[in-house]
């Protein structure tokens, strides 16, 4: 636990950092898989965004009329989360989280994003992605876009990490109890603000809980 903690400090610290700018890291407009998903989402509907930054993603979500929870480890990054919902007319809940020590609710999204999330080393990839399995309701959707292994020849972001990257097998086992509704790789021109802009390899998915 005392190593966790540290490693906590470290990565707060560390994205603090890198979101303590007068802009926004990785803008302040949606990831496009997510944006590309607006015909599954309905006004009412309850989402919770994973890790969230600068709450771009969770913002958006508000925007289409869903109740949502927006998560970050950075307190820096929730103030500016809450400052872009403040400007654009909507509210979140937003909440410093460090994933692996907080209290995740169960049963109680009707959807979850996870987009790029992949500071998770497998052992806590795992334990997220079963954590946030267990938050979806019965009937609700999983929202994911990550990296994949051709992604560190790209060097247009993402870990340098290839054991934190997703290949469609790894994606397959790790939501096998879920229908997976859409799982495709691809590679795609990124433009996120300054943090994320270039040819990336990537891979969505979209899975339901039963």
């Amino acid at each position: 636990m005392k190593e966790h903690l540290m490693d906590s400090v470290a990565a707060r610290d560390f994205w603090n950092s890198r979101y303590d700018r007068q802009d926004y890291l990785f803008g302040e407009t949606p990831n496009a898989f997510l944006a590309a998903q607006i015909a599954r989402l309905q006004p009412g509907m309850t989402a919770l965004a994973v890790a969230d930054g600068e709450g771009r993603n969770g913002v958006w979500l508000a925007e289409q009329g869903l109740a949502v929870t927006t998560t970050d480890i950075a307190p820096r990054a929730i103030e500016k989360a809450l400052a872009l919902a403040e400007r654009r007319g909507v509210t979140l809940d937003a909440q410093v989280a460090d994933l692996e020590t907080w209290a995740w609710p169960q049963d109680a999204f009707d959807v979850v994003v996870a987009v790029f999330i992949q500071f998770a080393p497998p052992p806590l990839r795992d334990r997220i992605f079963e954590r946030m399995k267990a938050a979806v309701k019965p009937g609700g959707l999983i929202l994911l876009q990550g990296y994949r292994p051709e992604q560190i020849a790209y060097g247009t972001g993402g870990p340098g990490q290839v054991e934190n990257l997703y290949t469609e097998a790894l994606l397959r086992d790790a939501f096998a109890d879920f229908d997976i509704l859409h799982l495709n790789s691809h590679d795609s021109d990124v433009s996120e603000g300054a943090g994320h802009s270039g040819r990336s390899a990537l891979i969505d998915l979209v899975a339901r809980r039963p």
